[in-house]
């Protein structure tokens, strides 16, 4: 019998994109804050058939835990650009409605980082950032103690 290779595995997930709604702040019956937002991605892309530029865009849920949901709640609305990073998580609920099980493939974020800058190159939710700063755009991560599974 052949000896099985290990295969290294990643569940590695990089987007960036755009805010579809404010962000919707909660918090779990033990205090942690969990941030629930969506991102629409664009892939912009010719068509063979017309000629013409079309876009192509995903929606993506994404999941926030912790002290970084709470900050995500006071810097991010509709509509701001952002770089998350993650990994892809399954949910499972049940309709109350139906009372069948569904499933929620969403994004847990690790990182998120605001793209957005002012016409002074200042990050549009820090006050007073000199144009020399603006590589030091503010990030929210969350490490593996935040995450509750």
């Amino acid at each position: 019998m052949p000896a099985q290779i290990k295969l290294p595995e990643q569940n590695i997930v990089l987007l960036v994109g755009r805010l579809t709604r404010d962000p919707n702040v909660a918090f779990t019956q033990k205090g942690q804050a969990v941030c629930r937002c969506d991102i629409a991605v664009n892939r912009r892309y010719m068509d063979k058939t017309t000629n013409e530029w079309k876009d192509d865009t995903v929606y993506v849920p994404v999941v926030i835990w912790g002290a970084a949901a709470e900050r995500c709640k006071d810097r991010v609305k509709k509509g701001t650009p952002v770089s998350v990073e993650g990994r892809l998580t399954l949910s499972e609920y049940t309709d109350k409605t139906t009372g069948q099980t569904r499933k929620n493939l969403q994004v847990t974020a690790n990182r998120v980082q605001i793209l957005e800058f002012g016409a002074a190159g200042a990050s549009s939710f820090s006050e007073g950032v000199s144009p020399a700063a603006k590589d030091d755009v503010p990030t929210t991560d969350v490490t593996e103690d935040d995450v509750p599974f």
